[in-house]
């Protein structure tokens, strides 16, 4: 607080004497007034002297409209001219220094704030949801400024050399592993980014590795590469300092938004570029999530979870801004079984720790979507309705019609069929008020879909209930058509493909549930295209599962097993408990066909299965079939 105000006292004096001397007449010029600005305002303290200059030309204004002397007036004049070059003057030095000024201020709120706040200030400076984040070059002179402090006051703030040292590391770690940002795609392939549940051998983390040097970074990217435990990891870890956590922090911020700046330059190839760019964003999160959960069981305690949890809202926000945020999606193109249970968990946490944002309340949109591919549906209506609510507070539109359309489809799995029909009809009706086709073609596929699955439930079979399937089917095609439509826009392809696989599978699915296997067919493999262009897991399990049923009510045997089984596995590998559908059909297929000729059909088509699910896959196909057996 002294500090201040002998600032404000300086500058005041400052201002005083610049306008002294231009009433004396020696200064001639503007030039001589910046160069007064440049010479004795202190980087970093430029908010105090605006202040003051402000003040002081407020009280001078006031000052010219009170005074009614002519003499006087003039002389409060010439004042106010002058305070008018200081104020340009000033506007011009911020200008030009204004990168300076940033990196200043950073450094003198790390210096002044209290020990273990420090971190916390450093992270928010290099948030990319800052207006203006500091760039590499600017943090690397942040650490330069920050380490002539620590020379200046010599032993006084170890936490301060921490900041330095893991900002040094960060740069030079990055420096290492930008030349192979992507190298591991042309080397392998379209190898996975990481936490899908399968061996992440051939993804980057372990190329990384390698071009690190020996440091806590490197052991965390082993870990990843290795398929281990990263909460493991952080109980495990014994005087991490600082300066580690920052260097992965510089190293992943890089790594994060160097593939997602690369993979959305390949926009138009949704296989490698949305959908990539969104499990980058997942991937990330989900790392910071789980470090900070391990955090939050060790010794290090608040500070490091505090920190971790706070990249994870960072690359949320970040990821919640984008033209391919999955307002229709889960995020089951990443994440499998136990993975995908554990990934919600983690990135719910840091979700429950900040007020209602509308960037909030789309990663809430998302996790919703998935917990109900498992049937949670009472948390996955719970995290709707809050989304709801948050958006229609922000006038996020968008987002307000995607909830309603998911607490349709939620309260459908709940059975609550009246409130699914309610829920689709004021997400068609608020659709087709604001213009959004996607959120019509969304409410049209879950109100037919709707009304359909009530209709099954009438115990009278009349003209009316024909006359509502009749309506609904109307509604189903509708839905279809325009997310048809929609996804010829190129630049949406990703988004808009989502939501032909929803239309079409619901579709195909109502076809299936009265008895018009010729008709659901078609409409079920589009439905699976449209979900694998996609990558949402959930809806090819359930057109697969679907599929099968088809092909067993078209006597079509062979190509009912092959998609049973698919269908059966998908859905269990993202804990979904409609596996046990498929999983039925088959087991009535074994009996129809015997215990040996179905194992030799199993073992024809192996190479067939293998190249879709993998050999690890094949082999848990019988031991999940005698799973739900066991269960009967």
């Amino acid at each position: 607080m002294a500090e201040a105000t002998s600032m404000r006292d300086r500058y005041l004096g400052l201002i005083e004497k610049i306008v002294e001397t231009t009433l004396k007449g020696n200064i001639r010029s503007k030039e001589q007034v910046y160069r007064m600005l440049v010479r004795d305002v202190t980087p970093g303290t430029g908010e105090i002297f605006e202040r003051c200059l402000s003040e002081r030309l407020t009280t001078t204004q006031e000052q010219l409209n009170q005074e009614i002397d002519e003499l006087k007036q003039a002389k409060v004049n010439r004042i106010l001219r002058a305070l008018q070059t200081i104020a340009g003057e000033w506007e011009r030095w911020q200008q030009e220094n204004r990168v300076t000024e940033v990196i200043a201020q950073t450094s003198q709120q790390i210096i002044t704030a209290e020990p273990g706040e420090r971190l916390g200030v450093l992270l928010r400076a290099i948030d990319p949801n800052q207006p203006q984040p500091l760039t590499l070059e600017q943090l690397q002179q942040l650490g330069k400024n920050l380490a002539d402090t620590k020379i200046n006051q010599t032993e006084t703030d170890p936490e301060i050399a921490q900041l330095v040292e893991g900002i040094q590391r960060g740069l030079k770690s990055w420096e290492k592993l930008a030349p192979d940002l992507v190298s591991w795609i042309y080397d392998q392939g379209r190898s996975p980014l990481g936490f899908e549940g399968t061996s992440a051998q051939g993804g980057p983390w372990g190329v990384w590795a390698k071009q690190l040097d020996p440091s806590w970074a490197k052991t965390l990217f082993q870990t990843i590469a290795n398929n281990q435990s990263v909460i493991d990891l952080t109980r495990q870890t014994s005087a991490i300092q600082i300066s580690d956590l920052l260097e992965v922090t510089v190293i992943l911020q890089c790594l994060q938004r160097g593939l997602v700046t690369w993979f959305d330059r390949l926009i138009y190839d949704a296989k490698v570029g949305a959908k990539l760019s969104i499990s980058t964003f997942l991937t990330f999160a989900v790392i910071w999530s789980q470090l900070a959960n391990g955090f939050n069981q060790s010794s290090e305690g608040r500070l490091f979870s505090d920190a971790c949890f706070q990249g994870t809202l960072q690359i949320l926000r970040t990821f919640s801004q984008q033209s391919y945020f999955p307002l229709y999606g889960g995020i089951f193109a990443l994440f499998g079984g136990e993975y995908l249970r554990n990934a919600l968990s983690y990135l719910d946490e840091p979700l429950s720790r900040v007020e209602g944002t509308e960037e909030k309340a789309r990663i809430l949109t998302m996790l919703g979507y998935s917990l109900r591919s498992f049937g949670e549906y009472n948390r996955a209506i719970q995290l709707h309705q809050e989304a709801l609510e948050i958006a229609q507070k922000a006038g996020d539109s968008l987002c307000e019609i995607a909830n309603l359309n998911h607490l349709s489809r939620s309260y459908l799995g709940q059975k609550n069929y009246e409130e699914a029909i309610n829920a689709s009809q004021r997400a068609l009706i608020l659709a087709r008020q604001g213009g959004d086709r996607l959120g019509q073609a969304n409410a049209l596929a879950n109100l037919g879909y709707s009304q359909v699955f009530q209709a099954r439930e009438m115990t009278q079979v009349d003209a009316d209930i024909y006359e509502t399937y009749e309506t609904a089917i109307g509604y189903l095609e509708q839905g279809l058509q325009l997310s048809t439509n929609l996804a010829d826009l190129p630049a949406d392809a990703f988004t808009y493909r989502q939501t032909e696989a929803l239309c079409a599978s619901s579709l195909g699915i109502a076809y299936v549930l009265l008895d018009k296997p010729q008709k659901a067919l078609p409409n079920l493999v589009v439905g699976f295209k449209a979900a694998e262009f996609s990558g949402d897991l959930y809806l090819q399990g359930l057109n697969y599962a679907y599929l099968a049923q088809t092909y067993w009510s078209l006597n079509q045997f062979e190509p009912a097993m092959v998609t049973g089984f698919l269908g059966m596995y998908m859905l269990e590998q993202i804990g979904s408990n409609e596996w046990r559908q498929p999983a039925a059909l088959l087991t009535i297929l074994q009996g129809q066909s015997g215990a040996n000729a179905f194992n030799d059909f199993l073992q024809e088509h192996r190479k067939n299965f293998i190249s879709v699910i993998g050999v690890d896959g094949f082999d848990h196909l019988g031991v999940l079939l005698e799973k739900y057996q066991r269960s009967l």
